[in-house]
Formats: C-alpha cells, structure tokens, sequence
C-alpha cells in the first residue's frame, strides 16, 4: 500500500478548479517532489491531504487513513512544515519545542534533535534571535517532533542565502536516512533534482508529469546543446551530417546544435577537420529546468497566487 495515494482530486474556489483532478501516490521512504508555477494548486493539494482543507471531489488516503475523518491521528504520525508560519519572538527554543512536545502521544527526543539540526547552542536562544536557516531548521525540528512516519515540506528553503540552502537539504537527507517519507513542494529545480527520487509537475491544477529527475529531464529533448560562433562559413548540412546530430539552428551569427551521445565531439572534431574556430563555444546539457519549461504552459502571470479559502 502506497503510504499516500490521492484519485482524482478536485478543489473549487469562486467557481474554478484550483485542483482539477489531480491523481499522484507516494511509496515508503522516497522524497516526492510537487513543483509547478505560481498558482498551480500545489499547496492546496498538500493541505488537503494534511488534513487542512477539504476537497469537494476525489479521495486522498494517508498510511490507509482519510485526512477529514481520522484527522487526530493523522496528526500524531504526519510531519507538517507549512509554507508560511512564525513563533512569538520572545520565545526561547527549548521552550517551545517542550511544549509542542506535550501534543504528541510518542514524542522525540528534541534534545537529540537540536542536536542532529545543528541547534543544540540556541536552546536557550529567543526565536527572534535566529538566522532564516536556523528559524527553517527549528520548523522541521518541530515537524519531527511527533516522530513522524510523513514528513510534508511545503517551500522550505524560499527565502534562504545558498548556505543555508544546502544546509537545509542536508537537514532533508537526515530525515530520509531516519525512514521517514518525505514531500517536498519546492519552486527550486536544483532543489527538485537534489533530492527527489520522484518529482510530480502540476500546472493550472493538472499533473502535467510524474517521473524521476532523469525521467522528466528526457522529455526535454535532446540532452545536448552546443553553441558557437564559427570562425569561417559552416554548411548546416555538414553538421545535420553527423551522428547524434538532432537540430542545427541558428541565433543571429550563432550555431546552435542539439543532440545526444557523442555529439558533442563529433561536432568538435568537425570544426577541427575544416579548421574552423568555434569562437565563444558554450555546451550545455539540459536540466530539470529544461523539462520544467517544456511541461507547464506559460500564459500564466508570474505572481498569479493560488486562490485562497474564505
């Protein structure tokens, strides 16, 4: 049994589908990854099935139980980090992790898990007092108090400098490596391809994919891209000619070759052979970035938020 596993899941505000039919599982000890653009219904579909909002159509099963039904103990056994929350700044750490502690009928040790983040000094530190790293390594802390068998990590890292970026997947990695199910919202495609085993793509409340990272980075075609400028006139059909060769196209004085395998040496041993210099030689290979574009439409407004309940 998939320890999540969502049919046909449909969310309505003001007469739209912010959901629209979303179907997704997720197995034991992976990291699923939900990525999709502003507005895509990505965290109405995560707080459905944590329990905080109510779909009107479809079913959503946590560890074999119904989020609306048997909510309290979908509590005690799932994590939550939502998107968006704060502490009163004069709290000290230690003490709300001893109270939230009391919530829970099997609590962990937070001593350890001070520890295991990289927190044990700021036990008796106020929350005010804490770095965004250290205020986002506190909230999964608090998301594992419970000993969670889910752990649900909705836009963890926005917000955060590269350091505690990576600090903080590292804090994700931890968690995995403790058995514990992970999902990930996430707008960061590095992020997505760092961690995720598989990464489900929603767009306009659809999925739009579900695959691994190298999975959806197939479909977007060619795996290679090699631009340059070349020093003498270069048939294109010379370069079409050779193996792995998918496209030859050009961006002003520019070639812009694709294709796969060895392509990028059969390009440049061409150029060699004609004596032609490849002036500005940039070869790319394409990225979960890349398969991003290519599956979600883009006549969307880039802050469109998702709709939110009255």
């Amino acid at each position: 049994m998939p320890v999540i596993e969502v049919r046909d899941l449909v969310k309505t505000y003001d007469g739209r589908n912010v959901v629209d039919g979303v179907s997704f599982t997720v197995e034991q000890g992976e990291i699923f990854g939900i990525v999709g653009p502003n507005g895509a219904g990505k965290t109405t579909t995560v707080e459905s099935v944590e329990g905080i909002r109510r779909p009107d159509r479809g079913s959503i099963r946590v560890l074999g139980l119904d989020p609306e039904t048997d909510r309290d103990e979908i509590t005690q056994r799932v994590g939550v980090q939502l998107q968006e929350s704060r502490l009163p700044d004069k709290v000290r750490v230690g003490e709300v992790l001893d109270v939230y502690s009391s919530f829970y009928r099997n609590p962990a040790d937070w001593r350890g898990l001070l520890e295991r983040f990289g927190l044990e000094g700021k036990r008796t530190a106020r929350y005010a007092s804490l770095s965004g790293g250290q205020k986002q390594r506190l909230s999964v802390t608090l998301a594992l108090l419970g000993s969670p068998e889910v752990a649900m990590l909705d836009e963890l890292t926005t917000g955060l400098d590269p350091a505690a970026r990576r600090s903080t997947w590292e804090t994700v990695e931890q968690i995995r490596s403790a058995g514990v199910t992970v999902v990930l919202v996430t707008h960061y495609m590095d992020e997505a391809e760092r961690l995720c085993d598989r990464i489900m793509v929603i767009d306009h409340g659809r999925v739009a994919a579900i695959d691994s990272p190298a999975g959806l980075i197939a479909r977007a075609g060619p795996e290679h891209r090699i631009t340059f400028t070349p020093s003498a006139v270069l048939p294109d059909s010379l370069l079409a000619e050779l193996p792995d060769v998918a496209t030859v196209d050009h961006e002003g004085p520019r070639l812009v070759v694709t294709g796969t395998g060895t392509v990028a040496n059969s390009v440049m041993s061409l150029l060699a052979e004609r004596g032609v210099v490849a002036e500005g030689l940039q070869i790319r290979q394409r990225s979960l970035e890349d398969a991003y574009l290519t599956l979600t439409s883009r006549d969307r407004g880039p802050d469109e938020p998702e709709p939110t309940a009255d």
